[in-house]
């Protein structure tokens, strides 16, 4: 019976441990709280970028990977560019912006 004990505890031991590791990220893969934490960050600039008089939130794409924010989309000016570039920094969370939008 003892061993039959040790066995069970081993095993959920071992299973809590899978699970705590399966969470974990990699290079190329967010962790479960990492990817909580982008979603936070990505709703947090594209609400900045909506609250930013001259800017259409409509037209740019926000996707946030391991808190650097990359910025795509079609705006009317190289103004707009710098403004959205601008306001994504100063959003707290963010690492780094990478800038991929176009003037129409």
């Amino acid at each position: 019976m003892k061993h039959f004990i040790k066995f069970i505890s081993a095993f959920f031991l071992a299973l809590a441990l899978l699970t705590a590791v399966g969470c974990a990220s990699t290079p190329k893969q967010e962790g479960t709280g990492e990817y909580v934490d982008d979603s936070f960050i990505t709703t947090k600039v594209k609400a900045a970028i909506f609250d930013e008089h001259g800017l259409s939130s409509a037209e740019i794409n926000v996707e946030t990977f391991k808190g650097e924010v990359q910025l795509s989309g079609f705006v009317t000016s190289r103004a707009d560019i710098n403004k959205a570039v601008k306001v994504a920094h100063s959003v707290s969370g963010v690492k780094s912006v990478i800038n991929k939008m176009q003037v129409k």
